[in-house]
């Protein structure tokens, strides 16, 4: 298991924006591994590359029964009026706000391995693609906020426990990939 440090906001690496991937190689395999691996230990629904202070255009999700990465993702709204709805980030703890997303989004980029990748995503996966593209352009999901939809932050551990539980019952190991990824069989067994 490869669970490293997560930056937390006021870190610099997470206002600089990102550099694409040019090389599909092990250390980005061993990036994604490290992703993966530092998300699920702390319960989260995505990670960001620069999350981890690497700033490269790289992350991985395990949200709404939907698992994988993308690397060099784009990204592009379904809808025409984002919505607001909760959210929070693994690099701002204990803070959740409402926030304006998209209600349904596309996302293109490729895999570890350099294959094409392209995930439609509604509802919390939605939220969750655009939150960390978002960490890829330099952006915390604060910055989203205005007046009419920061509102106090509300400190809800146990909303942690019901996204978690939002995302699958991790005691099966088993979730459903929202692309022909297999997080599992891409590294070569189980996490």
């Amino acid at each position: 298991m490869s669970v490293r440090p997560i930056r937390l906001f006021g870190d610099p690496v997470l206002r600089g924006g990102s550099a694409e991937v040019v090389d599909f190689d092990s250390g980005l395999r061993a990036l994604v591994r490290d992703l993966w691996d530092t998300m699920e230990s702390h319960g989260g629904a995505g990670l960001a590359a620069p999350q981890l202070g690497e700033p490269v255009r790289v992350f991985a999700y395990h949200c709404a029964g939907y698992a994988g990465h993308l690397v060099n993702p784009s990204l592009r709204p379904l809808d025409e009026q984002p919505r607001v709805g909760p959210e929070g980030c693994l690099s701002v703890p204990e803070v959740d706000r409402l926030c304006p997303r998209y209600r349904t989004v596309l996302v293109r980029g490729w895999n570890m391995h350099g294959e094409p990748v392209e995930v439609i995503g509604s509802d919390l996966l939605a939220r969750c693609l655009q939150h960390e593209i978002d960490h890829l352009d330099g952006l915390v999901f604060l910055d989203r906020l205005d007046e009419s939809s920061g509102g106090p932050a509300r400190h809800e551990p146990a909303q942690h426990d019901q996204a978690r539980n939002e995302r699958g019952d991790r005691s099966s190991d088993r979730v459903r990939p929202a692309t022909e990824q297999d997080p599992y069989s891409s590294f070569g067994g189980a996490h």
